[in-house]
C-alpha cells in the first residue's frame, strides 16, 4: 500500500508564452527567464519538484528542457528537476540518457526524466521522422533507454536507428538515472511502462481522475507479472490548475486564458470552442484544480487517495496567463495547498 504521507508535490510547465500587462505576448527569451524565476520561487516555498516539458511550437518557449533545468540547478539546492515530457520518439535515447546523467551530476543528484510519445507532433517532421512510425519509434527507443539504465555495456539492435554496442557516459553516482514513463490513458502504454520497470506518470487533463483507477490497478498487476524484481513502483499524476485567494477569483482570472489555450489547440485538432459550462464542470468534477487553497487541497487529496499517487504535479502555467499571477499561484500552492493536503492525507479515512 502506498504511504500517502510520503507523497511528493511538484509543478509542471511547458513554458507557455504569457502576456504582459498590456495583453501582448512576451518574447520567448523573457518567458524562459521567467520560468527560471518560477522554479526558484517553487523551491523557496517548499515544493518538492519542478518539471518542464519539451515542445517545438510558437506558443511554448521550452524546446531544450535540460538547458533550462541546468540553469535552475545553478540557482537552487534541493528541488527535484525533471522533464514533463521528453519526446523520446523524436530524440535519441543515448543522447537523452547522457543529458539527463549530466544534469544529475551538476544538480547534485536531483535530475529525472519523463519519457513520452508526445501529444504534439511538431518534433517529428522537425527532426526528420515519419509520423507513420509513431508507435514503433517510441517502442524501440524505450527498449534501448531501458537497457541503458544499467550503465553497463549494452548491445542493442533495432530498426529505427543504428545498432548500439557501447556504454554511456557520464555514469551517475546512484548507478542509473531516475526515469518515468508518461501515459495519457492507453492500456498498452501502461503495460509497456510496467514491462520495462518504469514508474508511471499519468497525464490526467480532463474528466474525473477516478476514471484512471483501473489503469493504476492494471499497472500494478502488470508489474507483478512482468517485472517482479522491480518491486512496487510509484504512480504519479500530472493535471492542470490554478490557485488564488477565493474560488470565484480563481475561476474568473483563469477562464480567458483557459479558453484561449483550449480553442487554439482545439482548432488544430477539430475540437469545438470551449464553453464556460464545460470549464465550470471541469473545475467542479473534472481534472482542473482551480480555486482557493482549501478547494484545491481537498481535490488533490481526493485524487491522491483514489489513485494511491506517490506524486502529484500541478501544471501551473495556463496559456497566456501573466507571470505575476503564476508567481502568486506558486506561492499559494507551496505555502498553503501542500501543507493542507498533507493534513488531509494524515486524517483517517471513515468507512461506510
Amino acid at each position: 500500500m502506498t504511504d500517502l504521507g510520503a507523497t511528493q508535490f511538484g509543478l509542471d510547465t511547458f513554458g507557455d508564452v504569457t502576456w504582459d500587462a498590456d495583453g501582448a505576448p512576451l518574447p520567448h527569451a523573457q518567458v524562459l527567464r521567467n520560468v527560471v524565476d518560477e522554479a526558484v520561487l517553487a523551491e523557496r516555498v517548499g515544493i518538492d519538484a519542478f518539471s518542464v516539458g519539451e515542445h517545438h511550437r510558437a506558443d511554448f518557449a521550452i524546446s531544450a528542457p535540460e538547458i533550462v533545468l541546468a540553469t535552475i540547478a545553478g540557482r537552487t539546492e534541493r528541488i527535484i528537476l525533471g522533464t514533463a515530457v521528453t519526446v523520446l520518439s523524436s530524440d535519441d535515447p543515448v543522447r537523452v540518457y547522457e543529458k539527463t546523467a549530466t544534469l544529475d551530476a551538476v544538480s547534485g543528484g536531483r535530475a529525472e526524466v519523463t519519457l513520452g510519445r508526445g501529444s504534439f507532433t511538431e518534433s517529428f517532421p522537425l527532426f526528420g521522422f515519419d509520423l507513420s512510425d509513431y508507435e514503433r519509434l517510441f517502442s524501440e527507443k524505450l527498449d534501448l533507454f531501458a537497457q541503458l539504465r544499467s550503465e553497463g555495456h549494452v548491445s542493442w539492435n533495432g530498426s529505427v536507428r543504428g545498432p548500439f554496442h557501447a556504454e554511456v557516459y557520464p555514469k551517475t553516482e546512484r548507478g542509473s538515472v531516475n526515469a518515468w514513463v508518461g501515459v495519457g490513458g492507453s492500456p498498452e502504454s501502461v503495460v509497456r511502462a510496467a514491462r520495462y520497470g518504469f514508474p508511471l506518470m499519468l497525464a490526467i487533463i480532463g474528466g474525473d481522475a477516478a476514471r484512471f483507477a483501473p489503469y493504476v490497478e492494471l499497472y500494478h498487476r502488470a508489474l507483478d507479472e512482468l517485472s517482479p524484481a522491480a518491486g512496487k513502483l510509484p504512480v504519479g499524476v500530472h493535471s492542470p490548475g490554478f490557485v488564488w485567494d477565493t474560488d470565484t477569483e480563481a475561476a474568473e482570472l483563469l477562464f480567458p486564458h483557459f479558453k484561449a489555450n483550449r480553442d487554439r489547440i482545439g482548432a488544430e485538432r477539430g475540437w469545438p470552442p470551449a464553453t464556460r459550462r464545460e470549464y465550470d464542470h471541469e473545475i467542479a468534477q473534472g481534472s482542473l484544480y482551480a480555486g482557493s487553497p482549501e478547494t484545491v487541497a481537498r481535490k488533490i487529496a481526493r485524487t491522491v487517495r483514489t489513485l494511491g499517487a506517490a506524486r502529484f504535479d500541478l501544471k501551473y502555467s495556463n496559456g497566456t496567463m501573466p507571470h505575476e499571477q503564476l508567481m502568486r499561484s506558486i506561492e499559494l500552492y507551496g505555502t498553503q495547498v501542500i501543507p493542507r493536503v498533507r493534513e488531509l492525507l494524515a486524517e483517517p479515512v471513515l468507512e461506510g
